[in-house]
């Protein structure tokens, strides 16, 4: 069984601890009765469980109460948790809410009480459509354009690489509505699956198999009031919803890592070696020393990062770019490590650290990679150093 000591940590008050064990308990048996062979239909029925059973309270704001707001921190246990269990369930829970996220946080009532009842009852499945063929990490560099067009705004262009492509019923999309040159041109727009003018021109395949997909735009009408905050405010939006979702992309990543642990602990101390255990070897107990620190170090930094978006930080771009950084890189090391005790088990197909050695390499990349996050994080430590 997982450690579960990290939640006697000053992080988190008793209805953390409480959504843990809970969650936990739903995700042992929920997960085996999903069939993972087909994708698209294992991911709606995910949300529709997810939404079901109540967890995806958590995905998004309450727009049934004005003091609602995002609890970090539980969702970040949340991922944590489904990702320790299955990496689909966990896609399918943080996309619900990585969808909606600019709604949550910048949509007016109407939109909320529209969209966010259906997120999150599971009624309906949403994607987030940032990344253009030619800006991936490059936001300010986003071409897609919307032109107002008397009580429409028309779009075109291309997103690429959009989770939940296909089978979203509603996109959050950032387009060009020229403001300002660069990031300050941007909004936010809720555009519904099967507007005119909007198609999946292309389905990708990835190691670790989610509906993925590029979505184009041709003089698709979208209707004003379907602006999410103010026009030119997007790059400000986007921003802050991956404030809020990359340190959930770390606790995912540190769900897998646990996972990993779990099974290399199971394989060495069962595993025969000339008499005696794997684990009574002390190189083998050296890899498990190393995982075990990388662990806490990675839970550390996901949850002090939660920890002060919940109490109010107004932004923690740097505390978030720490978490996702070590934390994906760090379990990438650990499954690593994980495949090899594991020996030609390791690398064989349907062994869980085979399926987990695809599920983390991808959470390197999206919603910031490692690169860009060590950027962030260099250009935080100067601002400082100038301040000081």
């Amino acid at each position: 069984m997982a450690d579960r000591s990290f939640l006697d940590w000053p992080f988190f008050e008793d209805h953390h601890r409480v959504l843990a064990e809970e969650l936990d308990a739903w995700a042992s048996v929920a997960a085996e009765r999903i069939d993972h062979n087909d994708i698209d239909k294992a991911c709606a029925q995910f949300v529709a469980k997810l939404g079901q059973d109540g967890w995806l309270r958590h995905s998004a704001v309450d727009p049934r109460s004005a003091d609602s707001r995002m609890d970090v921190r539980s969702l970040c246990i949340v991922r944590e948790t489904l990702a320790r269990h299955d990496g689909l369930a966990d896609f399918a829970f943080a996309m619900q809410g990585l969808g909606t996220g600019a709604i949550s946080l910048f949509g007016n009532a109407a939109q909320q009480s529209e969209w966010l009842t259906k997120t999150r009852s599971g009624e309906a499945i949403s994607a987030f459509a940032l990344t253009e063929p030619q800006s991936g990490s490059d936001v300010a560099n986003s071409a897609m354009s919307a032109v107002p067009a008397g009580g429409h705004y028309v779009l075109n262009g291309q997103k690429t690489w959009i989770s939940n492509g296909g089978i979203a019923d509603v996109y959050t999309v950032f387009a060009r509505t020229g403001e300002a040159p660069g990031a300050r041109g941007l909004s936010a727009f809720i555009v519904p699956a099967g507007l005119p003018g909007f198609h999946i021109t292309e389905r990708l395949e990835t190691i670790a198999p989610h509906p993925l997909a590029t979505l184009q735009f041709d003089n698709c009408r979208v209707p004003k009031e379907y602006l999410i905050g103010d026009a030119g405010q997007g790059f400000k939006i986007a921003m802050s919803v991956l404030d809020v979702f990359r340190p959930t992309v770390a606790a995912a990543a540190l769900g897998f890592a646990r996972r990993a642990l779990d099974e290399s602990l199971k394989r060495v101390t069962t595993r025969q070696i000339q008499g005696a255990s794997l684990f009574d070897l002390q190189m083998v107990q050296g890899h498990i020393a190393d995982m075990a620190v990388d662990i806490d170090a990675a839970a550390l930094l996901v949850y002090r990062a939660a920890w002060m978006k919940d109490m109010g930080v107004p932004r923690i771009t740097r505390e978030a770019a720490m978490a996702k950084l070590f934390a994906t890189d760090r379990a990438q090391e650990v499954i690593d490590k994980a495949v090899q005790l594991h020996g030609g088990d390791g690398v064989r197909s349907g062994q869980k650290v085979e399926e987990l050695y695809r599920d983390i390499r991808a959470l390197r990349i999206y919603e910031g990679a490692s690169d860009v996050q060590r950027v962030v994080i260099a250009r935080q430590a100067r601002a400082a150093f100038e301040e000081a």
